[in-house]
């Protein structure tokens, strides 16, 4: 009986699941919008607050060690490893197993991360000087680095639990309130530079706070949907329960084969603490910019696919067709979307950078600076969207030492990138050895990117079909169309003009360049049903 129904289950989500996987995507895009427009206003807030000097750098590597943390474990391999196995739960067993398995990973999640933050506060020091080795030729800065790394570390705590809860939420098809959630921290920290900072003798502290509060805020946002769903049972320590067990097996190997780029930004922020002062912050600007098409899409697909991905391989009805189905329409769609983006931050780097945070404390120079580094890492964000639509081609099968495998190489080569790119900037003493940084890590995704499929193509996973060639040439000949456009819209003297001018003038140039691929999306023959998913 449990297959039959399994199966009726699956057909009927063939029937209506294009429908339902685009509604899904869009309830989580509109909220990753949302937080991406209020993420832009906190920097702003920032930049034009603290600037882009060694103060800021400081901040920025108490901020990125958790927020690595959690991309690495919580949402990267945690997530990864978990929705497989809860969707197969689910799928496959009553619902007193599911009860029983969320009770035991919680239980055990939960003692594990009071460890880890434990470790976390009193290593502080130890830390700071592993992942930030060049403030240690300025005791002042390296004092601060490790106070305000004892403020944010909980936030690891708080946030891992969030990924938790959004897993399950997401398993059941509710995808609002995960994708809400990251709003509460940039409301958090923007209210922290702009009312608690003239408070503090330090200002800059009351970020590190900022972020501590908004992982509490984020975890009760959730806590009640699991409650309504009777999936909040008393958590239990569950080390020998078989479901925990196989969580913690698929977690090992994603650790590193789900978040490879998170680790080239790391490495790259222990390069740049060497650099001039001012480096970590031109990369973190830059960085948030190409986190706006990356997230808004990247993350919205990945999201969204995982589970149904899952659910089709725990099913076993026509997998590989669906499956492949599935890919396809996700890669086709951050191909349309991540060329024109990577187009929009190359071409507009200067004027968007200088639009978004070119005030107050930000100068020209920060804004030359970042720019120059945006224009690199947009050679890299088609990849870096590929690689979130790959990666669960595999954890949704439950397969995490391919993706280790590819990850280790990569970020083996993401170094000899570093080393062959930055070193030769320094010693010719470029103008912007930073930008370096940023182009390995491009070169480091495509190679990751080339590395995944192959090896689903392979196993026989995916195949490339005659919608994607199609695609491929389409969003090609638009690509070209409209980069010889932006090349001449690109020009002018933005520092110059003020905040409204610079707005206007920037909305009307990324609007006409955006109806401008349209058109010719339109010319070459695409169609908006031609991107019905399966």
């Amino acid at each position: 009986m449990r297959q039959s129904s399994s199966d009726d289950k699956a057909q009927s989500e063939s029937g209506n699941g294009g429908q339902s996987l685009i509604k899904s995507g869009g309830i989580v895009g509109l909220m990753t919008f949302l937080s991406r427009i209020l993420g832009f206003v906190r920097d702003q807030v920032l930049a034009i607050s603290f600037g882009a000097g060694g103060l800021t750098d400081v901040f920025l590597v108490a901020f990125k060690i958790p927020n690595f943390l959690r991309r690495l474990f919580a949402e990267g391999a945690f997530a990864q490893a978990f929705v497989p196995v809860f969707a197969e739960y689910r799928e496959t067993r009553d619902s007193r197993a599911l009860v029983d398995l969320a009770a035991h990973v919680s239980g055990t999640l939960i003692l594990l991360l009071l460890v880890v933050t434990t470790l976390g506060v009193a290593l502080a020091p130890g830390i700071v000087w592993v992942f930030a080795p060049g403030f240690g030729d300025e005791p002042e800065r390296y004092e601060l680095a490790v106070q305000m790394l004892r403020i944010t570390f909980p936030y690891l705590f708080f946030v891992s639990l969030l990924a938790y809860a959004g897993s399950i939420l997401n398993t059941f098809g509710k995808f609002a309130l995960p994708s809400f959630a990251p709003v509460l921290l940039n409301v958090s920290m923007i209210a922290a530079a702009l009312w608690l900072a003239p408070q503090l003798e330090v200002p800059i502290k009351a970020l590190a706070w900022g972020v501590f509060f908004a992982g509490a805020l984020q975890l009760a946002l959730l806590t009640p949907a699991l409650a309504r769903m009777g999936l909040l049972p008393r958590p239990r320590w569950g080390w020998r329960h078989s479901g925990v067990r196989r969580v913690l097996k698929l977690m090992a190997p994603a650790v590193l084969g789900s978040s490879v780029a998170q680790i080239n930004l790391l490495l790259d922020t222990i390069i740049a603490s060497f650099l001039v002062a001012g480096s970590l912050s031109w990369l973190y600007y830059s960085d948030r910019l190409m986190e706006f098409p990356l997230g808004l899409l990247g993350v919205t697909l990945g999201t969204i696919i995982l589970p149904r991905l899952a659910s089709v391989h725990a099913s076993n009805v026509t997998v590989s067709a669906r499956f492949s189905d599935t890919l396809d329409w996700a890669i086709r769609l951050a191909v349309l979307v991540g060329l024109p983006a990577a187009l929009t931050l190359g071409l507009f780097a200067l004027p968007m950078i200088v639009t978004l945070f070119g005030y107050g404390e930000f100068t020209e120079s920060d804004a030359r600076a970042s720019a120059a580094s945006l224009a690199a890492y947009a050679l890299g964000l088609p990849a870096f969207l590929l690689v979130k639509v790959l990666v669960p081609g595999f954890t949704a099968r439950q397969n995490m030492r391919t993706p280790v495998r590819i990850g280790i190489i990569c970020l083996i080569a993401n170094m000899a990138f570093n080393l062959a790119i930055v070193l030769p900037m320094i010693w010719l003493h470029a103008p912007y050895p930073h930008v370096g940084l940023a182009l390995a890590s491009s070169a480091s995704g495509w190679l990751q990117v080339a590395l995944l499929y192959r090896r689903l193509h392979r196993e026989g996973v995916y195949r490339v079909g005659p919608e994607l060639r199609r695609t491929l040439c389409q969003a090609g000949l638009a690509f070209v169309i409209t980069a010889l456009a932006g090349l001449w819209l690109a020009g002018g003297d933005w520092f110059s003009r003020d905040a409204m001018h610079r707005v206007w003038a920037l909305a009307g140039i990324l609007g006409a360049a955006g109806a401008l691929y349209g058109a010719s999306l339109f010319l070459v023959g695409l169609r908006p049903s031609h991107l019905k998913s399966p």
